[in-house]
């Protein structure tokens, strides 16, 4: 019979037993009904390590919710040096508006940047004082438990096995009675009657019985409060996440809305609103409708000083004087007597402010210039046996050996070349005026002077181009070589120009007639 309530009872009671009859019976009925160690008989062990574990992972989520509080807590430190970091008002002060303006949109972000740190600050605070120490009661309260979990079942279980170990000593005393009855009856006292032992088993195991039922109704009831402490267990716990959920919701919306408040300040300000203001408190902008300036309207000292301004100006072609050849250039004749030669004749142009080529006509001699019947329009200038008068640049200068150097320019009209030559003419040391021709007419006087030369038209055609006057060009530089030395007497200035014969064993001679004899034969 008492097997069957206790078994009634365990199945009413125990949450982890099953429902149906016959199902296993539970660890703390077996271990009541086995027959161990009194030092072995602890039934309620299996609560114990329950609530431990309970109370571990309650430690967990302690630690985890002090996280997040130190998360918040740092965040609002550093939005409050972030805060920190906008200077109000600006220090260039008189550059803004002092209202209404974009000082104004920097007051805001200081000021909710501030908001948003003591929101999270707030969130850490609640979480420290709410949150956690709410776990960390419970986790105090589950400790508490365990102990009176110890304390209630441990006693009754000390009194079962004490009861346990009285309960077989007398069955061994009633053994020992029977035997001595049925061996010597003789001997048989009142205190060894079997009769009088039996009674005292029976009292022995009912006061058993009873201690262990004792037992197992404290252990039955320690079940059901342990069931309900678990359920207040898992309720404290989802009410600390709840309240966290919540008071976490609140913060975001409201830093939310601190943000979509700095947003809309932004876009508020219109994006000329400063520059107008400060337009129209300055007095040092310019006024758009102001004119640009004229660069054709520079005026400047000695900008209209005759010594600036250019006697003649346009394209000459200068015979190279190595590939004999002729290349065309810009040319600009100076009243200080420099014929400059320039890469292009464009102002813009890196090449146009500095000469590559130049003369000065002062220490120079100019020769003839060229027929107006002559198929090519030159003439000739003349330098110094010393080699001044010359200044070419970027290149190497060669010394003069011997000899003047001339240089042969060539215009592309006679009109053209003759403008040239008169204004070098005025600036020259000295020029040549080619003499008068003589009209010698009729075949047999032609034929005398043509003797041993090309023919007028052979003449002209090799005149037409650069390469194929080279003949002719060095001839007349050979002539302008062979000027009279007078170029060199710079105390004699008075005299006009003229040719003089050769120098003695000089590269170039003369026939008897005056004419070159290192004229070449075609």
């Amino acid at each position: 019979m008492y097997n069957n309530e206790a078994a009634t009872i365990s199945r009413a009671t125990s949450v982890s037993r099953a429902s149906k009859h016959g199902s296993t019976v539970s660890r703390n009925q077996s271990l009541i009904k086995k027959n161990v160690a009194p030092q072995d008989l602890r039934p309620s062990d299996i609560l114990i390590e329950r609530f431990v574990s309970w109370k571990a992972i309650v430690k967990q989520l302690i630690s985890y919710f002090e996280g997040v509080a130190d998360i918040e807590n740092n965040i609002a430190k550093e939005y409050t040096k972030l805060g920190a970091v906008i200077q109000v008002p600006f220090r260039s002060g008189n550059q803004f508006l002092g209202e209404g303006g974009l000082q104004d949109v920097y007051y805001g972000i200081r000021d909710k940047t501030r908001v948003i740190a003591d929101q999270h600050a707030n969130l850490g605070r609640t979480i420290d004082s709410s949150i956690v120490q709410h776990l960390q009661k419970l986790h105090v309260e589950i400790k508490a438990h365990i102990k009176n979990v110890q304390n209630d079942t441990g006693k009754l279980a000390t009194s079962v096995a004490k009861e346990r170990e009285l309960s077989g000593k007398m069955i061994s005393e009633l053994a020992t009675s029977v035997s001595i009855f049925k061996n010597t009856p003789m001997s048989v006292t009142n205190k060894s009657d079997p009769y009088v032992a039996n009674i005292a088993v029976m009292r022995q195991l009912q006061k058993q019985v009873h201690e262990e039922n004792a037992l197992q109704k404290s252990i039955i009831i320690m079940q059901q409060n342990s069931a309900h402490f678990e359920e207040g267990i898992v309720r404290a716990i989802q009410s600390a996440w709840q309240t966290y959920d919540e008071w976490r919701s609140r913060m975001t919306n409201s830093v939310q809305d601190t943000w979509h408040t700095m947003g809309r300040n932004m876009v508020s300000l219109a994006p000329d609103r400063e520059w107008i203001s400060f337009s129209a408190r300055s007095d040092h902008l310019l006024d758009p409708e102001t004119p640009l300036r004229n660069p054709e309207t520079i005026q400047y000292p000695s900008k209209e000083d005759t010594s600036v301004i250019a006697v003649h100006t346009g394209h000459l072609e200068r015979k190279k004087r190595f590939t004999r050849t002729y290349r065309e250039a810009y040319y600009v004749l100076t009243p200080a007597g420099f014929l400059h030669e320039f890469a292009t004749s464009d102002p813009s142009q890196s090449g146009s402010q500095t000469p590559i080529f130049s003369l000065f006509l002062p220490a120079c001699t100019l020769g003839p210039p060229s027929t107006p019947s002559s198929k090519s329009h030159k003439f000739h200038i003349e330098g110094r046996k010393d080699g001044t008068g010359t200044t070419k640049h970027g290149s190497f200068k060669l010394p003069m050996t011997g000899g003047q150097h001339a240089w042969s320019f060539r215009s592309r009209s006679h009109e053209d070349m003759m403008e040239w030559w008169n204004d070098v003419r005025m600036l020259c040391a000295r020029y040549l005026v080619a003499s008068e021709q003589m009209d010698r007419g009729g075949p047999v006087e032609a034929a005398v002077r043509s003797a041993g030369y090309i023919s007028d038209e052979e003449d002209e055609e090799e005149d037409g181009s650069s390469v194929e006057e080279t003949q002719e060009d060095e001839d007349e530089d050979d002539l302008y070589e062979d000027a009279d030395a007078v170029v060199d007497d710079e105390e004699d200035h008075k005299d006009p120009p003229s040719y003089s014969n050769p120098a003695r064993n000089s590269f170039n001679e003369t026939h008897q007639n005056g004419y070159a004899t290192n004229e070449r034969r075609r």
